[in-house]
């Protein structure tokens, strides 16, 4: 059905109406490029502000969480707690015929190692001694641990099988030792008892971890069917596991604590434990603290917002004779309110367009001339953007509504 000539009209007059009204508010930016200009580019500073501390927040979560997972995301452990309110309860720690067990009932495990924690003596020349970490550990607690090999190699199954007394040191103890990690490759060093070892390798953690962890700064691996003849007994009291993927962690570790509970008396205590939590507590810190600075950088854009409200009162105050010449000639409050409105419109969306052209313009930068890469959001830079034509709305709504409700008479008889 053809629309009436009546609606085409009134189509018509809004549409001319509403073009008039941005052809005015872009001749008064015009006429007033230096304070609206100036005006602009606080909103712009806010908008850039706005985009940039995401870019800072999605950074530093992303260096958080590569940080964690550099000690091992896929990487589950298990202690032995003891008996459970029962004091009286034989100790019944973990065997290797736990690792055992766990690798052939959950196939998700592609790696896994018992730890043996020795306290002992060496000497470091003149005279002088010092304590040293010894750790009884299978091949695999390298892939476990995700370690890296700095110097030589990490022993192997060849070396855990014939019982070799080798050993792999921290970097830290080699230049001690040493002075430097390559010339320790090939020493030989001697525990208290006197029983030589073979540096093979020299090693650090992915990640410092400044001594919280199994690994301390003095710290030497040795195999751990050869730490078998410092301990009285076949206890085991941790036990580390790496599965294949991230998504087999969370089934793994519920799996590998019933192996170890079936196979110990009911009382007995084991904590089967993994990194997913600290990730997620870690992303979520991240989070909140990026949200914290996204409110800071949004008072930036409410200090703008006031900014162009006093520009356009100002603009209210020296344009009041137009304001009564185009009352006088049949323009309506609302045309008049449209078009100081557009104006405060015009100048918040002209800064949040530069403001995040310059947001984006300096990760970008930083990606082509670097090698680090920065993350990009695209859902701030529509945040910045709807948020300043928010602002220039807000803010601009007061002189609109001034400049409207202007008697014409007396606008006329404005000097």
């Amino acid at each position: 059905m053809a629309a009436s000539p009546l609606s085409v009209s009134t189509q018509r007059r809004f549409t001319i109406g509403f073009s008039e009204i941005l052809n005015f508010a872009y001749d008064a930016f015009c006429s007033n490029k230096l304070q609206f200009s100036l005006t602009a580019l606080a909103m712009a500073v806010g908008t850039a502000s706005v985009i940039l501390v995401a870019t800072i927040g999605l950074t530093g979560k992303q260096y958080i969480l590569r940080q964690l997972q550099s000690i091992g995301t896929n990487m589950i452990y298990a202690d032995y707690q003891g008996g459970a309110q029962r004091i009286e309860s034989t100790p019944d720690p973990m065997t290797v015929e736990d690792v055992k067990a766990v690798r052939e009932q959950v196939p998700a495990v592609v790696a896994a190692s018992p730890t043996v924690a020795l306290g002992d003596r060496i000497s470091i020349g003149a005279g002088k001694q010092s304590d040293i970490l010894v750790l009884g550990v299978d091949p695999d607690y390298m892939k476990v641990r995700n370690l890296k090999i700095l110097a030589g190699r990490f022993f192997d199954s060849e070396d855990s099988a014939g019982r070799n007394k080798v050993a792999v040191i921290t970097e830290k103890l080699a230049q001690k030792l040493y002075g430097s990690v390559p010339t320790s490759v090939g020493r030989v060093i001697k525990l208290s008892g006197g029983l030589p070892f073979t540096i093979v390798g020299v090693f650090k953690e992915s990640v410092d971890t400044f001594g919280q962890s199994d690994i301390q700064e003095d710290t030497m691996l040795i195999p751990y069917t050869v730490s078998r003849f410092f301990v009285p007994t076949a206890a085991v009291y941790q036990i580390y596991f790496s599965v294949a993927t991230a998504q087999d962690v969370l089934p793994a570790t519920d799996a590998i604590k019933k192996v170890l509970q079936s196979r110990h008396r009911p009382e007995s205590v084991y904590s089967v434990q993994n990194l997913t939590q600290l990730l997620t507590v870690a992303g979520r810190v991240a989070d909140a603290l990026t949200l914290i600075l996204m409110l800071v950088a949004f008072v930036t854009l409410l200090v703008s917002g006031i900014g162009i409200m006093n520009i356009m009162l100002a603009t209210v105050t020296s344009r009041i004779r137009e304001i009564g010449i185009r009352k006088a000639i049949g323009a309506t409050n609302r045309a008049i309110q449209f078009q100081f409105l557009a104006e405060a419109i015009l100048i918040s969306l002209a800064g949040g367009f530069v403001g995040t052209l310059a947001g984006l313009c300096i990760p970008v930068s930083v990606r082509l001339f670097t090698d680090y890469h920065l993350p990009i959001s695209g859902l701030s830079a529509i945040i910045a953007i709807v948020v300043s034509s928010i602002v220039g709305i807000i803010f601009g709504t007061v002189p609109a509504t001034r400049a409207s409700q202007l008697d014409p008479v007396e606008s006329l008889r404005y000097e």
